[in-house]
């Protein structure tokens, strides 16, 4: 039997101050870390259990839009029950919170339901202050088993079916075998899917109540492609899609884990159609770098698609892009092309593989073959197979040898190309017949090779930035079907042949490709190709400036754009200056180039763009009123007269030289190096109030952290007995100090960073800043018991990071029966111990 916890509160009275919420998030958020550290490895990922970060929590939970009284929220898959809380933490604070919220959580891994129990234990305080009543169940039990038998059971027994009106979700991504056990259940109440996280979510849609509201982060893979189209077809019946939420990068919505799927985090409503889907986008969960639109419904998923393909077009530019690809003339079948999977799949066929070619072997193409719009083979030192040995079995995995267009199915995480075709030319590749491997993909007419000339205009087309970017807009995998293929719209035969007349022996560059496009299809989203070629090569000028890394980002290449007055078909030497504000800048980004950021990014573009161009030199602050206050909302900004000269003759042949030149001359950038070197005094304020200096950088701002932050939190009255600076690691007390608490230091062993004597409590504290060297570990952890051996003070070991990003990286190494603490997150500490929270565990005696 699955074993669920309930846990109710009543709500104290209404004049109890609620705790805030930021708190509650951070504490769980520790506690995230602490079982992603725990849960084993192989497991995890055979689980596919990527615990949800707080930032991305938090994000998901301001999606609800429905306000009601009584909250029944269905959590599946909950892991540690992040996104409980997040919600919970929301709710208690919106304009009109619930009088009561329900939680129902189902987690399947027997390590994660005690971090859910304890998270409940917090949630159910913070509502007991806001005066909302909370009612917990921890169920400890398979989600699709339970699901299942809640729906079969709900014809014979529906009043005991519970009732959700809303629902949150961070589901597993695993693929479900046909034969298995969960397949056959889920059969049962007419779910069709080959993946947990579609049944994860089609079982949330069934038990919705009408009118429930989801929120859900997912792969992005199912909004294309022919095996998630059940699941699209029964999710959008009955669900209305309100809001879509994007992330610039792959890897930004589980950043602490390896995650190579596209994520997707949507909101919908049970059965309540609008007119209108907002689309989101930002580089992270946390950035407030929003870019916001609204699209109809109908663009969002067209009426007219028999394959109810989901478009996210986050700006206007996809939006024009969309509109000229579905304007062009022909499908496959108009052209009488068709478009088939490569037959060699290398584990089925390994005996017939030979690395190289021979008199018995027939030509084996494979995706590292395709370079610069053709087929280069063979590749030699190769790892890759280059021949098929020839025989009864290799004839059905063989094709005629002719002119054939090649995509390649998958794409590396996070490169710039999605969709990536080369021309097989037969004269280049010597044989009668050719073997295409199963990445691969390969247009044919009939089973038989293309005119060579439709062929080359077939794959530029393919590797234009237009088809690219209107991929990109329903595709969010690293795979490329043969269904999306053929999904895709294409210009004429006739188009086609005057494109693939204008290629010789070599592709042209992108650039010069995406002309070509733009010559021979008039009219083709035009503006969209140099719009998006623009912002590329203004993030190309950024890098050559070596502005931060942080700056090289489409937020700072559009500021850079409006600052020199670059409209998308503008060439770079007939750039000006003028005079601009960044509420100006922004309406210059959606005019011109069709982006448009929420209004309250105005702050992010000032201080984290403009505020470096200026400290680089790069950008001048009212030039016209030298006087204007800093904080002055008329502050008007201009791109220095240098930096405009040299910017002028990007893509010339004198850029390469004019920026060497402008670079050495570049004061203020050497400026701001030279003050990053400086090694300036920080002050550090002891516990008794006296003042000492460290020099600046390395670990010594983390160890004024610890002194200034943790000691007054977690060992008040404690006196500070050592802290690091270069050479000396006894500033505070004598050495006599550590003697008369009966250590006698080996003069080689290595001290901690910073060893406090906690007095109250009859504590030594010794604590490790990690910047450049490693964690409390196992050894670490022996040698410093061993160098204070002796010791008639209980032991406590602690490790301090700056980040919780920096603290990840060392997880897996920190010992047990140790404390983590971190600077960002000062008033929480993590345990590594299971049982207790700050206390010693060894003394010296």
């Amino acid at each position: 039997m699955p074993s669920v916890t309930t846990l109710v509160t009543e709500p104290l009275p209404a004049t109890a101050v609620p705790p805030e919420a930021s708190e509650l998030i951070e504490r769980v958020e520790f506690l995230r870390l602490d079982a992603s550290r725990r849960l084993n490895a192989a497991r995890r990922g055979e689980m596919g259990q990527f615990l949800t970060p707080a930032p991305l929590a938090s994000l998901m939970a301001s999606m609800f839009v429905s306000r009601p009284t009584c909250l029944h929220v269905l959590d599946a898959g909950a892991g540690i029950g992040g996104l409980s809380t997040a919600l919970t933490a929301q709710a208690c604070h919106w304009d009109c919170p619930p009088r009561q919220l329900h939680i129902s959580a189902y987690e399947v891994e027997p390590l994660l339901i005690e971090y859910l129990r304890e998270i409940f234990d917090l949630c159910a305080s913070h509502c007991r202050h806001a005066g909302v009543e909370f009612l917990g169940e921890v169920r400890n039990e398979d989600f699709v088993g339970a699901a299942v038998n809640l729906l079969d059971g709900a014809e014979l027994f529906p009043a005991d079916r519970p009732r959700f009106n809303a629902a949150v979700l961070n589901p597993p991504y695993r693929k479900i075998n046909s034969g298995s056990e969960t397949r056959r259940r889920l059969s049962a109440v007419d779910v069709q899917t080959s993946n947990l996280y579609t049944a994860f979510l089609w079982l949330t849609q069934k038990l919705l109540d009408w009118g429930g509201e989801l929120v859900a982060i997912t792969p992005r893979s199912f909004c294309n492609g022919p095996y998630f189209r059940p699941f699209r077809k029964a999710f959008l019946e009955s669900m209305s899609v309100g809001r879509v939420h994007l992330f610039e990068s792959r890897g930004q919505a589980f950043s602490g884990d390896d995650v190579l799927q596209e994520n997707v985090v949507f909101q919908a409503i049970k059965g309540q159609r609008d007119d209108v889907v907002t689309i989101t986008c930002s580089p992270a969960p946390d950035d407030q770098d929003l870019i916001v639109r609204k699209v109809a419904y109908d663009c969002f998923v067209r009426p007219d698609d028999p394959d109810l393909f989901i478009h996210i077009a986050p700006d206007e530019l996809a939006d024009e892009i969309a509109e000229a690809i579905r304007g062009l003339d022909a499908n496959l079948d108009d052209l009488g092309l068709s478009v088939s999977t490569g037959r060699v799949v290398d584990f089925r066929s390994a005996d017939l593989l030979r690395a190289d070619p021979a008199d018995d072997t027939a030509p084996l193409v494979h995706p590292a073959h395709l370079c610069d719009g053709f087929v280069k083979w063979p590749k030699r030192q190769s790892r890759k197979a280059n021949a098929l040995a020839l025989g009864p079995r290799s004839e059905e995995l063989l094709v005629p040898s002719d002119y054939y267009v090649l995509v390649r199915r998958f794409s590396a995480k996070e490169e710039p190309r999605r969709v990536v075709a080369a021309v097989f030319d037969p004269s280049r590749v010597p044989g009668a017949q050719v073997g295409f491997e199963n990445h691969l993909n390969y247009f044919h007419r009939a089973g038989r090779g293309l005119d060579p000339v439709l062929a080359k205009g077939l794959a530029a087309y393919l590797n234009s930035t237009l088809v690219d970017c209107y991929f990109r807009q329903f595709n969010g995998h690293t795979q490329v079907n043969a269904a999306d293929l053929r999904s895709l719209r294409y210009p004429c035969e006739a188009k086609l042949l005057a494109l693939g007349r204008r290629i010789d022996e070599r592709f042209p560059t992108q650039d010069g490709l995406d002309e070509l496009i733009e010559e021979e299809l008039p009219g083709m989203a035009a503006h969209p190709i140099k719009a998006t070629r623009k912002i590329a090569e203004a993030r190309a000028i950024l890098a050559a400036l070596t502005v931060p890394r942080e700056q090289q980002n489409d937020r700072s290449a559009l500021t850079l754009l409006a600052l020199l007055d670059m409209k998308p078909g503008k060439t770079w030497n007939k750039a000006s200056s003028p005079l601009r504000g960044i509420t100006e800048m922004m309406d210059y980004f959606r005019a011109h180039f069709g982006i448009r950021y929420a209004p309250n990014t105005r702050e992010t573009v000032r201080r984290f763009t403009i505020h470096q161009f200026m400290q680089m030199g790069i950008v001048i602050a009212n030039p016209d009123d030298p006087a204007r206050p800093v904080n002055s909302p008329d502050n008007r900004y201009q791109i220095e007269p240098a930096a405009l000269e040299v910017i002028r003759t990007f893509r010339t042949r004198d850029w390469e030289k004019n920026l060497v030149t402008y670079l050495e001359s570049l004061k203020g950038l050497r400026r701001l190096h030279a003050r990053e070197r400086e090694m300036k005094m920080v002050p550090v304020t002891l516990p008794d109030g006296s003042v000492v200096t460290l020099t600046a950088g390395g670990q010594n701002i983390l160890i004024k952290d610890i002194i200034e932050r943790f000691c007054p939190r977690f060992t008040p009255g404690g006196k500070v007995i050592a802290f690091g600076d270069a050479g000396d690691k006894l500033l505070g007390l004598s050495e006599q100090y550590l003697v008369d608490l009966g250590v006698r230091l080996d003069r080689h062993g290595k001290m901690p960073d910073v060893v406090v004597h906690y007095t109250k409590k009859g504590w030594l504290v010794l604590i490790e800043a990690v910047t450049s060297h490693g964690p409390m570990n196992l050894k670490r952890h022996n040698e410093l018991k061993d160098l204070f051996k002796g010791c008639r003070c209980g032991l406590v070991f602690v490790t301090a990071f700056l980040t919780r990003k920096a603290m990840v990286k060392y997880l897996g190494e920190i010992a047990w029966e140790t404390e983590v603490w971190v600077a960002e997150s000062p008033s929480h500490l993590i345990h590594f111990n299971g049982e207790r929270f700050l206390g010693p565990y060894a003394s010296g005696g």
